[in-house]
């Protein structure tokens, strides 16, 4: 992993570091026997950086670029006490390679379903799984919160608690997103995004950042998939009665086709086929009894409206209207109307009111 040139004697003159691994995000140059000569080469590639680390002191970070480790080059490093040479004489440090290209292709997923409250179905329970790249953004951060003193650092031993802060975001999010299931296939890109932004603080914390977040797939649990797949189904068919004929037809196909189904497979076909017989009998085989026809609707009440002093009152009904006449609120002339009318008219000239004025005979006689 490591690849290092030697002068004459313990001093080492360059340092550098050629990464043959993909998971490896921090590698630590082993100083132990070794000391660095003062101006030395440090090599820092692309895609890399690489911390000084002096007396349990975070010294300096060095961008890529080729450095000789002069006093101008660490300037952070040479105000460290205990430097009694002056970096005239070798130095021993811990060197710390950092590797800042992208970890692609990372998996993540929920180990448990969410429940989410959804529009259409109810209360639901949801797993989902997708892909996530991270990288480093900070190498010093990284180093002192996450990796510590560890020599080597790979990307199995950071992926566990990044998975669960996305796991622990996505829950959040898909619960109160409000959005149905049958719909969050449109919105993944949308979701992605969410995540993506309200977990970038927490992971910045550690000197990292979430250049790509992906949702892969949201689904529902297999008894719950089963009955959609089945209502579903029910839409595509329409007739009920068609597809309960193919389906006998089907089965008939089937246990004629399975010679080891015996007399059983016979008896189930022979019922099958007696039942599509009369299904299929058509004109030539007895009809069932039609269901009897249903009642035709109540006719619709008229409502009448009177006018008055150019003002109209109303709608009323025909008892109301009766009453009125009786009271002598509604006469024989006053003008009426309702829906059907070509105008107003008068109350006597209307056939369905004209019987209102009809002259009541006198009370009985007493005895």
């Amino acid at each position: 992993m490591g690849i290092f040139d030697f002068l004459t004697g313990e001093f080492i003159d360059v340092i550098h570091w050629t990464d043959d691994t993909r998971d490896t995000m921090v590698w630590r140059f082993e100083r132990e026997g070794h000391e660095i000569k003062y101006g030395a080469k440090l090599t820092v590639r692309e895609g890399q950086a690489a911390v000084f680390i002096h007396e349990g002191q975070l010294a300096d970070v060095f961008t890529p670029g080729l450095y000789l480790l002069e006093t101008n080059n660490m300037p952070v490093l040479t105000t460290l006490q205990h430097w009694d040479h002056g970096f005239k004489s070798p130095f021993k440090s811990e060197i710390y390679f950092v590797n800042t290209t992208r970890f692609n292709d990372l998996k993540w997923g929920t180990k448990n379903p969410i429940i989410c409250r959804d529009p259409e179905f109810g209360p639901v329970r949801l797993r989902a799984y997708g892909t996530y790249s991270v990288r480093v953004s900070d190498p010093a951060v990284f180093l002192r919160e996450i990796v510590g003193t560890d020599g080597e650092f790979t990307m199995d031993e950071i992926s566990f608690q990044i998975r669960n802060i996305i796991v622990q975001e996505f829950s959040r999010s898909i619960a109160g997103s409000g959005i149905p299931v049958l719909d969050m296939a449109a919105n993944t890109a949308d979701l992605s995004k969410l995540i993506a932004s309200q977990i970038s603080a927490q992971v910045a914390e550690y000197g990292l950042v979430l250049p790509e977040l992906y949702i892969e797939n949201i689904s529902l649990p297999p008894a719950v998939e089963a009955a959609l797949d089945k209502r579903t189904s029910v839409g595509i068919v329409g007739d009920m009665a068609t597809y309960t004929q193919f389906s006998a037809a089907e089965a008939m196909t089937a246990a004629a086709q399975n010679p080891a189904g015996g007399g059983m497979a016979a008896g189930m076909g022979a019922g099958m086929g007696l039942a599509m017989a009369g299904q299929l009998a058509g004109p030539w085989g007895p009809r069932p009894a039609s269901p009897p026809s249903a009642p035709p609707p109540p006719p619709v009440e008229k409502v009448w409206h009177i006018a008055k002093n150019g003002e109209t009152t109303g709608p009323f009904s025909r008892a109301t209207m009766g009453q009125m006449a009786t009271d002598g609120r509604l006469t024989r002339e006053s003008l009426v109307w309702t829906a059907g009318l070509d105008g107003w008219k008068k109350a006597e000239d209307v056939s369905d009111l004209a019987t209102l004025f009809t002259v009541l005979p006198p009370p009985p006689p007493l005895p």
